[in-house]
């Protein structure tokens, strides 16, 4: 069961002359790709078939992020009274569809897709937290820093399920890279994109591009190098590398380079 819940949230704290709207338009766009736990479920419950240790895990997983995607979804609207979350939800879903019936990793292999989920929660772990000690409006803050700590230990579940697969798949170094840069790589893909269209720019055509430069944008004024050097550091541990090297650093000022420059591009 999750470790918290609303009844956790002071919701009669909110200040709503302390929020931004370029926060709320994450908090919106968040609240969708949480929600939308159910169906990544479904897929990895058949990629480990057969480890019925890991599918408890997972479901438990899924509860947990649904909720994520729930309680923000419940924020958006208090802000935003016009905000529908479960039709925009709908749309969300019905535009973004993950393919489930498989029974092999897309990564192709456990290990391959163990890591890609430890990027994932490492991507959202760095968002929520930056978002927490960006946000002025307290009730948002206290929502970012439950959710923060869940997507760590979400990180460290699927790096424990690494760690163990590893020593049975032996997947090479250069073969864990390549899925690392990879899924790296699909943090441009359809599905922050469309989720930040559905949840913001409501009546015009969706724009990948757009809503993509957009979003980013706005996510990555948020961070702060040492957001940046904590994402390099927990990516180089899950590849099995050291966090803390001097590659690992030179990896976190590219990374905080790349950022600034999303950020730069929308100003301009």
């Amino acid at each position: 069961m999750p470790r918290w819940t609303e009844g956790d949230i002071p919701w009669n704290d909110f200040d709503p002359a302390r929020l931004t709207p370029d926060h709320l338009k994450l908090v919106k766009a968040a609240s969708l790709t949480e929600y939308n736990a159910a169906r990544y479920t479904q897929y990895l419950k058949n990629v480990f078939a057969g480890d019925d240790d890991f599918a408890l895990t997972i479901s438990e997983w899924q509860k947990e992020e649904e909720q994520h995607g729930a309680i923000l979804g419940r924020y958006a609207e208090m802000a935003d009274p016009a905000y529908d979350f479960a039709a925009t939800f709908a749309r969300f879903q019905q535009g973004y569809v993950i393919p489930v019936d498989v029974s092999r990793s897309v990564r192709g292999s456990r290990v391959g897709e163990l890591l890609a989920r430890c990027i994932v929660e490492t991507g959202t772990s760095s968002f929520y937290m930056a978002m927490g000690e960006a946000v002025q409006e307290p009730v948002l803050a206290l929502i970012c820093k439950h959710i923060a700590a869940d997507e760590l230990r979400h990180y460290r579940m699927f790096l424990d399920g690494l760690r163990k697969h590893q020593p049975i798949e032996r997947v090479s170094l250069l073969g864990r890279l390549k899925v690392a840069l990879g899924r790296v790589r699909e943090s441009d893909d359809d599905e922050l994109a469309f989720a930040y269209h559905c949840a913001n720019e409501p009546g015009i055509e969706y724009d990948h591009r757009r809503s993509n430069t957009a979003y980013g944008a706005l996510a990555y004024r948020l961070y702060r190098f040492q957001h940046a050097q904590r994402a390099v550091g927990m990516v180089f541990k899950a590849m099995g590398l050291d966090p803390q090297g001097w590659l690992s650093r030179r990896a976190a000022h590219w990374a905080w380079r790349k950022m600034q420059a999303r950020v730069s591009k929308q100003a301009a």
